[in-house]
């Protein structure tokens, strides 16, 4: 398919009237909630989020106030308040977005991800078949967990091929690690009790929203302070990016039309190397925000790679489209420029989630000696 045109809109999903997300602050939730309640005027959502560093109410703060939307304080690890939700409010359906997911804070502090993405979903799953259980008839039926997981649980691919739903797990850091303990969970709630489950597993997404420890909304936030701009070892690690309005079309399409206990691959096919996505924000920001002192890709630094960087990732989405008739509507550069644009007039909201224990700074070097000194053991 030609990238020159965007593909055409698929048809609206049908959707259940009221569904349970959890995570639903954080960067893709939010932006699925937000997607929801302006293009699906019949559902209600029940939003629950634990408001850890990277989920905020900041986020959240045009819906508050919305009809069709419950915010709930709380924690998916807390099996009795998700057990009040869902008997409150009877939802079909619970989307799971409730994770720790930067890789650098798993590299320093790998129990946090442990206790939230294996044990809070270990909790949630149980909380949701004991609901699903206790549903007859047509509820019963319709009912579905849609599990939002990561290509990160498939490792590291070479210099060709792409990750496809029966690529087997080989997780390299400890939050990939978790998430496929995550994924695993999900699928034996599906095959030893019959719970309804869907697991998605998506490629780096990238959008409005995303906290700015993550690589582009880093580059942006540092390119305006005159800071510079970090790029792992050499920069050829190449990671397949998808906007994060298309993964939420994409999560709509499965959660309406998906079959349950299958897995549906969510990617944009736009591979790009760490140093590409650099500079062509750079060409953005030189156009869009331009430095009197001269191109913003002269603050380009090379710093020390992350332990256990994985080299490529890459997503064979052909089963979602040809099964469910999804497909990305932007482009690379159109959702880059929509990302840039929209970073730039919403600084306030960049200053405002960065005020708590995020200043900037490296994650993901607080081992990096201690391991260094053990490999040469």
């Amino acid at each position: 398919m030609s990238r020159s045109q965007p593909p055409s809109t698929p048809a609206a999903p049908s959707l259940p009237p009221t569904l349970l997300v959890t995570g639903g602050a954080g960067f893709i939730g939010g932006n699925f909630v937000l997607h929801v309640l302006e293009h699906h005027p019949q559902v209600q959502l029940v939003n629950l989020d634990a408001l850890t560093y990277a989920g905020n109410l900041d986020t959240m703060a045009p819906v508050l106030d919305h009809p069709r939307h419950v915010f709930v304080h709380g924690d998916i690890r807390d099996r009795e308040r998700v057990r009040e939700l869902l008997v409150r409010y009877r939802p079909q359906a619970v989307i799971n977005f409730a994770a720790e997911s930067h890789v650098d804070r798993s590299i320093d502090a790998p129990g946090d991800f442990v206790l939230t993405n294996v044990v809070g979903t270990f909790e949630l799953l149980e909380a949701a078949c004991g609901y699903w259980e206790g549903l007859a008839g047509e509820e019963r039926a319709r009912f579905r967990f849609l599990h939002v997981s990561t290509d990160e649980v498939y490792g590291s691919l070479g210099e060709s091929g792409r990750f496809t739903e029966e690529s087997p797990y080989a997780p390299n850091s400890p939050y990939a690690a978790s998430k496929a303990g995550a994924d695993h969970l999900v699928r034996a709630y599906g095959r030893t009790y019959g719970l309804p489950v869907l697991t998605t597993n998506c490629s780096n997404n990238y959008g409005p929203y995303q906290f700015p420890e993550k690589l582009i909304p880093l580059v942006i936030r540092n390119a305006l302070e005159g800071k510079p701009l970090p790029v792992y070892g050499d920069g050829s690690h190449v990671r397949d990016w998808l906007y994060v309005t298309d993964h939420c079309r994409a999560l709509l399409q499965v959660l309406a039309a998906g079959r349950p206990g299958e897995v549906y691959n969510i990617g944009a096919n736009n591979e790009r190397t760490n140093l590409e996505v650099v500079t062509a924000l750079c060409s953005l920001l030189d156009e869009l925000a331009p430095d009197p002192a001269g191109p913003h890709r002269r603050r380009i630094r090379f710093v020390a790679d992350r332990p256990g960087h994985d080299r490529r990732y890459a997503i064979d989405a052909g089963k979602i489209r040809r099964e469910l008739g999804w497909q990305p509507q932007e482009t690379f550069e159109s959702g880059l420029r929509k990302t840039v644009q929209w970073y730039l007039a919403n600084r306030e909201w960049c200053a405002r989630v960065t005020s708590g224990a995020y200043r900037g700074e490296r994650l993901g070097l607080g081992r990096c000696k201690q391991a260094g000194q053990e490999a040469g053991r």
